[in-house]
């Protein structure tokens, strides 16, 4: 049997080797809880719009971008008869796998593979569980034996229907999604992520988002520089699963409209 894990991160893919699972490997290396999308994920046209902010917001280069990410996709195109999708609960992984099974539905004869779910929003014995690529090999095996499940149609039109609400960016929209979907499937982990999207859809009376507010009130309470300012949101907005650049995104808007100054 060919089996393919699409793996979150990196930092899972090191994780990962350490385990004993068969198959093989590919790193979903791109941050879909920001920049610009649209619902035609297979489209030439999606994935130019997606180099081009990855290349201004990241500092990445053309070249850079297909071998990190166009070159992964071409694994998609392979006959494999089982599919891993190891994603985790916060916002980056949800929209990233809204954006996997967009694809896969896509681009691929789901006739053939068999397709799984990997989302864990915890793990025995870890508090302050943040994210897979904190796991070991063992660890990984675990969440892989106990909480994996295979999707059904039924889950591939919640996140099909999911995905067009998403890229919609329309807080509208999505607030009248969340409020008439009762069933989330295997997607048990979806609704808080989208609950914290529509936060940042939103916008406040200083004209600034949730994750805008956030953080010009975390910078008046003391914290002045880059990584005091990232410890404080880390502590309480992982729902996010934001990194250090992800931030600096905000941390830039806010100090051209004078909010801040790093």
């Amino acid at each position: 049997m060919s089996i393919l894990h699409i793996l979150n991160g990196d930092a899972t893919r090191h994780s990962f080797e350490q385990t004993g699972l068969d198959g093989d490997i590919m790193v979903w290396r791109e941050v879909f809880s920001q920049g610009p999308l649209e619902e035609n994920i297979s489209s030439a046209h999606f994935w130019r719009e997606r180099e081009e902010w990855i290349g201004g917001g990241f500092n990445e280069t053309p070249e850079g971008y297909q071998h990190k990410m166009l070159d992964e996709l071409t694994k998609l195109s392979e006959p494999y008869n089982e599919i891993n999708l190891w994603f985790e609960f916060d916002l980056h992984c949800q929209a990233n796998l809204l954006g996997v099974i967009a694809y896969l539905e896509q681009k691929t004869d789901l006739s053939a593979p068999v397709i799984y779910l990997i989302c864990p929003g915890d793990f025995p014995g870890k508090d302050d569980f943040k994210g897979m690529g904190e796991l070991n090999g063992e660890e990984l095996e675990y969440l892989y034996d106990n909480i994996r499940v295979q999707l059904s149609a039924e889950d591939f039109a919640i996140a099909s229907a999911a995905w067009d609400v998403y890229v919609s960016n329309n807080p509208e929209k999505l607030s009248a999604y969340l409020a008439n979907t009762t069933f989330w499937g295997s997607f048990h982990l979806l609704k808080p992520a989208l609950q914290a999207q529509l936060k940042r859809l939103q916008v406040n009376e200083n004209g600034l988002n949730y994750v805008e507010q956030k953080l010009v009130d975390i910078y008046n309470n003391g914290a002045k520089t880059q990584g005091e300012i990232y410890t404080a949101f880390w502590k309480t907005e992982k729902i996010y699963g934001m990194g250090d650049m992800e931030i600096d995104i905000y941390l830039n808007r806010l100090q051209k409209k004078g909010l801040i100054k790093l």
